[in-house]
């Protein structure tokens, strides 16, 4: 049995206003899911449903066939890791300390780290490009440090499926396509990672798949190819845009020309 998330009908209102509208949702093993969408699609929202940090007001979600309410949040967390959008720390953990806050799903309360979690540790921050900072306060980071320290922890957690809310935020373009690589690594490994993300040439270049959202909807949800029209573009984005196969790498890229005019 593949493992992943089924969302079936699911929608989510708040504060009386529909955020999410009869949302129809297949994650399976071994994806890279790209979540694309203009500012309010409720992308975030969506992350937060499927880390059942949220309820959704109708619908179901499932993660390997089962529902989630059946799920603690151990177990679930053993199963399924989030990287926020914007995380806040306002004590001062160190770097490693952070990373391993990724290990408690697998402790027992009270229970201190095992060496096998003293190198799980180690090795998510290797794959990060973190380990000179492990002594770092993390109130201390700038702001792309402190993703790649966040994503370290995430991987740290040995989920099967990652969900990543703009997870090249505040990143260069080196560590952008530095984590983009290990993201694709991992997937070539068999994991499963959805992620949020705004740029839609690196969309393009990484995902298998990707899901188009607008105002709560998915509008459309398929091959990078067949989400990245111009026309979707033009009706979701509100721009005129070139789309076309880059000549190195063999993926689409895409290079907004201008604002599509009203009634155009």
């Amino acid at each position: 049995m593949n493992e992943g998330i089924t969302l079936k009908k699911v929608s989510f209102f708040r504060n009386g206003q529909p955020v999410l509208k009869e949302i129809d949702l297949q994650i399976t093993g071994g994806e890279l899911i790209g979540l694309i969408g203009p500012n309010g699609a409720g992308k975030s929202t969506l992350l937060k449903l499927m880390m059942n940090m949220w309820k959704p007001i109708e619908g179901s979600i499932l993660l390997n066939q089962q529902g989630m309410q059946e799920y603690s949040q151990k177990m679930l967390a053993r199963q399924v890791a989030y990287l926020p959008q914007n995380s806040v720390f306002e004590s001062a953990f160190t770097c490693k300390e952070v990373v391993k806050m990724g290990r408690y799903a697998h402790l027992d309360r009270f229970e201190r780290e095992s060496a096998g979690d003293e190198v799980i540790v180690r090795e998510a921050m290797e794959q990060t490009e973190t380990t000179h900072l492990r002594n770092r306060l993390i109130t201390e980071l700038s702001g792309g440090e402190r993703q790649r320290v966040l994503m370290a922890r995430t991987l740290a957690q040995g989920a099967r499926l990652i969900l990543l809310d703009e997870p090249t935020a505040n990143l260069d373009p080196h560590y952008q396509l530095e984590l983009l690589n290990l993201i694709e690594s991992l997937v070539e490994k068999s994991l499963t990672v959805m992620m949020a993300i705004h740029d839609l040439s690196l969309a393009a270049r990484y995902a298998h798949r990707l899901v188009l959202l607008h105002q709560g909807k998915i509008i459309v949800d398929g091959s990078p190819e067949a989400v990245l029209t111009p026309d979707h573009l033009r009706s979701v984005y509100g721009i005129e845009a070139e789309v076309a196969c880059h000549p190195k790498t063999g993926r689409l890229f895409v290079v907004p020309i201008k604002l599509e005019a009203c009634g155009g």
